[in-house]
């Protein structure tokens, strides 16, 4: 039996990987009055369970929110959102089985567009691919911090979609914007996704590399800013999803001169960092449309030598 999402009534929504983004929307979504059980690690559950998420946010206030949490879904749910790290991908799905899933719509808020496959093979048709562009941090578990004065995502609604699961992504779309989030369905996935990594390659690759902000990117760093985008777009194009670059630019120019990219901050605490996902990703498509990107080689290949080495040792087995 197909569960049916309605406009007006709660949701069951599962959460896997509560962190900055996964965090925000399970607080986000439980103070709208949705049920959420989160799925993470048992230490993660237990500060859950006991304290709840609060969030520092200027665009949504400062807040605290109840929600339930568990080591893996144990029934079905109406949407899982899929907000872990691509590093953690793998082992986090582990917790969501497809029986346990049930019918239920998987949203990935992942970096890149390779994972889109990796999930389908596992669960089919059920991935809505998505896009979140926001600036959120897990201070630690429970406390999420939200800087970004955006919080936007995009929901993919594939042409073949049927009328129920169609209906269903937009009454997904309905809870997000009165959870006030900022919310658009595009009906080309490829084009959103690329959208999405040509403003989120320059400005992580660029900001890591250069140790800054995006302010300084986009000042100092200019020349290097334009080529990248150039040569991310040059990419996009080749695999059919020709993205604007001056709305890109557009984009980074208007985001706070203060903006961090998750990346840097991962590569100065010495984690491992999504580069992969992102700079890697754009290399290999590259390489299979015959683009080149010498620029964005420099700075993957930079990035790349700065990895713990677990990470570097382990970079192509990660990739999807």
């Amino acid at each position: 039996m197909r569960m049916t999402i309605e406009d007006d009534k709660p949701m069951n929504v599962a959460v896997l990987g509560p962190g900055g983004v996964g965090g925000l929307l399970a607080a986000l979504l439980s103070r709208r009055g949705d049920r959420v059980v989160c799925i993470a690690r048992p230490s993660t559950c237990e500060r859950l369970l006991a304290d709840g998420i609060s969030v520092r946010s200027k665009r949504f206030g400062d807040f605290k929110a109840s929600v339930e949490a568990a080591s893996e879904l144990r029934s079905p749910v109406d949407v899982c959102f899929v907000a872990v790290k691509a590093t953690e991908l793998g082992s986090a799905l582990d917790r969501v089985s497809r029986d346990a899933l049930g019918n239920a719509l998987i949203v990935p808020f992942l970096n890149g567009v390779e994972h889109v496959a990796a999930l389908r093979e596992k669960y089919g048709e059920a991935v809505v691919p998505a896009t979140i562009r926001v600036e959120a941090t897990r201070v630690s578990p429970g406390l999420i911090e939200q800087a970004s004065p955006f919080a936007f995502i995009e929901l993919a609604l594939a042409g073949g979609a049927d009328a129920a699961r169609g209906q269903n992504i937009r009454s997904l779309a309905h809870h997000l914007v009165a959870a006030g989030l900022d919310v658009e369905i595009r009906s080309d996935e490829a084009l959103m996704l690329w959208g999405k990594l040509g403003f989120l390659a320059p400005l992580a690759l660029l900001t890591t590399h250069e140790k800054t902000s995006a302010g300084e990117v986009r000042t100092k760093h200019r020349s290097s800013l334009l080529s990248v985008v150039h040569e991310v777009a040059e990419v996009a194009r080749g695999a059919g999803a020709p993205i604007d670059e001056q709305a890109t630019l557009k984009l980074f120019d208007s985001v706070p001169a203060s903006m961090q990219s998750s990346m840097q901050k991962d590569a100065a605490a010495g984690r491992t960092t999504e580069i992969e996902a992102i700079g890697g990703a754009i290399l290999r498509a590259a390489k299979q449309h015959g683009v080149e990107v010498p620029l964005t080689s420099k700075l993957v290949a930079n990035i790349r030598s700065r990895q713990p080495k677990a990470a570097k040792d382990g970079s192509e087995k990660r990739a999807h």
